[in-house]
């Protein structure tokens, strides 16, 4: 297939919030102390909520900058991308790269709106639901057809949380971003019949459980003194042990249409992992007391689980052994894996390396998603109009070239004391909870 004839859906991207989005869904009498974005002395941009500073770090918002400047360094809106922010840029943006479609998960909140669980619960709902309302009214209705609505959770309450997942689902959405690990934020776990409203609620509105890595917080931290590469090279496989915890979960085998999609997990790790759970269901099963109901863990895995790719070239070219319905693209704008602007580019030399049909190919990069998530963009965009070398000629002049745009003057050496200075923070945490 040649690269201007695909249509690109990506399923993990993210949004770095823009300042107003509490203004027109938040009521009144929340609005004073909701979280607001601070311009700090530093010239960072920084949400602050209550006693809470959550920065807007580097490598966040990368897109279109050199990779000079990657690092942790809190930042301020005039030193990334609009495209980061605002919907009109992000889509011209998209155009620019050749996607159709995006997923956009959240940043800020984190990505289980844990930053939104206070000890006012009516509050703390209202939070959790302008953001919604924001995120599927003004960013994804702004451009009908150019976004999968997603939308958070209420992480501290499970029937609360159930009632949202209908309540948005209404107004279309069938996408819930959650924790990969709940008991890390001191809730209960996948295997407690607590979370029962919400495995019904999703199944009955056909709504996917998105769990993205790191959404616990609770990210594989090495010795305080390693390189920063060990816990970025780690970050991927964080998402192995969700997936373990899942499939072995009671849910999966009480309800056979739930979904669940490991996001920014990558494949190349799961042929090994299917054969293994294989083996450990043929050799324990008999006294661990599992049952799949006369099925294989790895043929449960393939009816519930959605894994995805950003390159991944050795899961392209097992993509059979994953199940070719089960691969879905992203592109992780504005992070500092994605490959934006040249996606195309990449991922045709992936495909071409391994000679992957045409029928594939479109599998793995729109129709997987548009079937996983009940979204049909091309209600809205013609397919003649959806394709790369469509969208790109769309954007035409629109500028992507690298552009140097931070205001700090770190060195690398000033960069790598600033990360094992977060890392020894963060152990020393994790050591008390």
């Amino acid at each position: 297939m040649d690269k201007n004839d695909m249509i690109l859906i990506s399923v993990d991207d993210h949004i770095i919030e823009p300042p107003d989005m509490f203004e027109n869904h938040l009521p009144a009498k929340y609005r004073e102390d909701a979280p607001r974005l601070v311009h700090m002395d530093n010239g960072a941009d920084m949400w602050r909520f209550r006693d809470r500073v959550i920065p807007n770090v580097a490598l966040n918002a990368v897109a279109g900058r050199p990779k000079e400047e990657y690092g942790l360094e809190p930042e301020g809106l005039d030193e990334i991308r609009p495209g980061c922010y605002n919907v009109d840029e992000r889509v011209k943006d998209m155009n620019a790269g050749g996607v159709l479609a995006q997923m956009n998960f959240p940043s800020f909140p984190g990505f289980a709106a844990r930053l939104f669980a206070t000890s006012d619960s009516d509050f703390s709902l209202a939070l959790v639901q302008a953001y919604n309302d924001w995120h599927i009214d003004e960013w994804c209705g702004a451009y009908p057809g150019r976004f999968i609505p997603m939308a958070l959770p209420v992480i501290w309450d499970a029937e609360l949380c159930a009632q949202e997942v209908r309540r948005v689902s209404k107004k279309g959405v069938h996408s819930l971003t959650f924790t990969e690990n709940p008991a890390a934020l001191g809730y209960p776990s996948f295997h407690d019949d607590y979370w029962a409203p919400l495995w019904k609620a999703l199944v009955d509105t056909d709504t996917v459980l998105n769990v993205h890595i790191g959404s616990s917080g609770k990210l594989s931290i090495p010795a305080s003194d390693s390189p920063p590469d060990v816990m970025i090279t780690l970050q991927p496989m964080n998402i192995v042990s969700a997936a373990a915890d899942l499939l072995w979960s009671k849910p999966i085998k009480e309800h056979k249409d739930l979904k669940i999609a490991l996001s920014e997990g990558g494949t190349g790790w799961i042929p090994y992992f299917l054969e293994r759970v294989d083996r450990t269901f043929e050799m324990h099963a008999t006294w661990t007391l599992q049952d799949f109901g006369g099925k294989l863990p790895s043929e449960v895995f393939r009816e519930h689980f959605l894994t995805c790719f950003i390159s991944d070239p050795l899961g392209v070219t097992l993509r059979h052994k994953i199940g070719i319905d089960n691969i879905a693209w992203e592109m992780d704008y504005p992070h500092s894996d994605s490959m934006w602007p040249h996606g195309p580019e990449e991922l045709n030399g992936v495909f071409e390396a391994d000679r992957v049909p045409d029928d594939e190919i479109d599998k793995m990069t729109h129709q997987n998603a548009m079937r996983w998530y009940s979204f049909d963009p091309f209600a809205h965009v013609p397919k003649e109009q959806a394709t790369v070398g469509a969208l790109r000629a769309a954007a035409a002049g629109h500028d992507v070239s690298i552009r140097a745009l931070s205001k700090h003057q770190s060195n690398a050496e000033q960069k790598l004391a600033a990360f094992h200075s977060q890392i020894k923070a963060a152990t020393g945490m994790q050591r008390q909870s």
